[in-house]
């Protein structure tokens, strides 16, 4: 297994080329029912292209609302993030007809770096499920006691083979792309504020939990 440490400025691009990912889909539907309702004289097209920009407009605005505080600065170096913005990006990106999100965190303002972890333990989860599910989010503790749990359940649940390795800086290619960049990102925002995390995979659940690297190695080795 190959160590990866990529350049600043590869970083950059690959969490640059995962946003413009997420939000082309629904910019390139707003772009299609403005079209038709320029071209198209039919009021049941007209209808439905402003219902398409609508709901697309809404998706788009979700997706850039997450992405700046799952990757922008978000602040100052230094900054606190209050879970409670946390909460509302989540419930904006996640909760819908077929997820259900249930949110369990004080509101209270969190170094933004731990705040950047739980939304990127969201995401990472939120890919275990893609018809929808159950996503549960706990946060508990104080300072560097704090821990953060995220975990789904839901139909065809899987997670890829690549994200534990990724999260821990490994790739067995040496290299990562555009579709792997946010697990090995979520890795460095967590040892960058002294957690580790462990993930745990069965046919019936996926969790992610980020602990204090120091406790969370005492686990490990306990068991």
């Amino acid at each position: 297994m190959n160590i990866l440490a990529l350049e600043p400025l590869d970083l950059a691009a690959l969490l640059a080329s995962r946003v413009c990912h997420d939000v082309i889909s629904p910019v390139g539907a707003i772009v299609n029912g403005l079209e038709v309702l320029e071209e198209d004289k039919d009021e049941g097209m007209r209808e439905f292209a402003l219902d398409l920009i609508r709901k697309s407009a809404h998706t788009a605005s979700a997706r850039l609302q997450f992405c700046r505080l799952a990757f922008g600065a978000a602040g100052s170096a230094g900054a606190s993030i209050d879970t409670g913005d946390a909460e509302k990006v989540a419930r904006g990106l996640f909760a819908d007809d077929r997820t259900q999100l249930i949110w369990e965190a004080p509101r209270v303002f969190m170094p933004k770096n731990k705040v950047k972890l739980a939304l990127n333990l969201c995401l990472i989860a939120a890919a275990c499920i893609p018809r929808g599910g159950v996503m549960h989010v706990v946060i508990e503790g104080e300072g560097d006691d704090s821990r953060i749990a995220v975990a789904v359940k839901g139909p065809n649940l899987k997670l890829a083979s690549h994200v534990a390795d990724l999260l821990e800086g490994h790739s067995e290619s040496g290299s990562v792309d555009a579709h792997g960049i946010q697990p090995y990102f979520t890795g460095l925002v967590a040892r960058s504020c002294g957690m580790a995390v462990q993930v745990t995979a069965s046919s019936e659940e996926v969790a992610l939990k980020a602990a204090p690297a120091v406790a969370a190695t005492l686990q490990t080795t306990a068991e």
